[in-house]
């Protein structure tokens, strides 16, 4: 009875520590997300989380498997850009007025990265931990900021969204964009709490007399290109002639004694009808 005894707790205490072994949420604390990588199954593609247990038999081999903890930060940042619309420096100038087609717009991003999008960025950025995380949630950052101030160029000529800006203090058309540009985040917020944009009905009416403008210039280069091409053509036509006849008096010089006499015989007629004689 004892050695039965001995023998159960024997196995209590072996599968408890089977247990223990293969409890893959055991090294990955509360809000933190686990990678589990094993040199005989590779990168698990189900990421660990808190509250949903998993228990993987081959993490009891020795050495077998790592597992990589992540804690995803809350990325925020306050951005101020700076632009002009498009060409606005140009048709200000063109048009002599006194205008300033600049904007300025101070935007509060938030947002962090998906969580399951942690095991394909493991494999393809190759993070190997926190402090990799870190540094890509930077770079993202940045990424981010590129982003918007690119998209605030192409909106700033889209006078609803701008109203939709000034009037609710962000704009669902460029969040739509940074989603769609960056499908890893979530939780993603922008918030545009001061934006100063110039007035688009001068800035319409620059554009417009600039580009009259230039069509009237095309138009009259156009016109004076056709001309001069004309000359050209012409001066090229009689040079090709005279130069046919100088090859052709060249090869046949007796023509030169035929055209004298043909001009002689011109003359005489010419001087004989001027004094009336048949």
């Amino acid at each position: 009875m004892k050695k039965f005894f001995a023998g159960l707790i024997i196995l209590l205490i072996l599968g408890g520590a089977g247990f223990f072994l293969g409890w893959a949420q055991l090294t990955v604390p509360s809000g933190s997300y686990g990678v589990l990588r094993s040199k005989t199954h590779g990168l698990d593609e189900r990421l660990i989380r808190e509250g949903e247990f998993r228990w993987v038999w081959y993490k009891l081999i020795p050495t077998n498997v790592t597992i990589q903890v992540f804690t995803p930060d809350r990325i925020e940042k306050t951005l101020t850009f700076r632009g002009s619309l498009p060409s606005g420096d140009v048709y200000a100038a063109f048009s002599s007025l006194n205008a300033d087609f600049s904007y300025e717009v101070s935007a509060n991003v938030s947002f962090n990265i998906r969580a399951d999008a942690l095991i394909s960025l493991v494999s393809e950025k190759n993070l190997a931990g926190q402090d990799d995380l870190a540094a890509f949630e930077e770079g993202l950052a940045a990424d981010v900021e590129a982003f918007i101030r690119s998209q605030l160029e192409i909106l700033g000529e889209n006078e609803g969204e701008i109203q939709s800006i000034l009037g609710s203090g962000r704009s669902p058309a460029l969040e739509d964009a940074i989603k769609r540009a960056f499908p890893q985040i979530e939780n993603l917020s922008c918030r545009i709490p001061a934006a100063i944009f110039p007035d688009f009905a001068l800035y319409r009416q620059s554009r417009s007399i600039y580009e009259d403008f230039l069509a009237k210039q095309r138009e009259y280069l156009s016109a004076g290109i056709g001309a001069e091409a004309g000359k050209q053509f012409d001066s090229r036509f009689r040079f090709d002639e005279l130069a046919r006849y100088g090859e052709l008096l060249t090869k046949y010089p007796i023509l030169l004694q035929y055209l004298a006499l043909e001009d002689g015989a011109a003359g005489r007629t010419g001087t004989a009808d001027s004094r009336g004689n048949p």
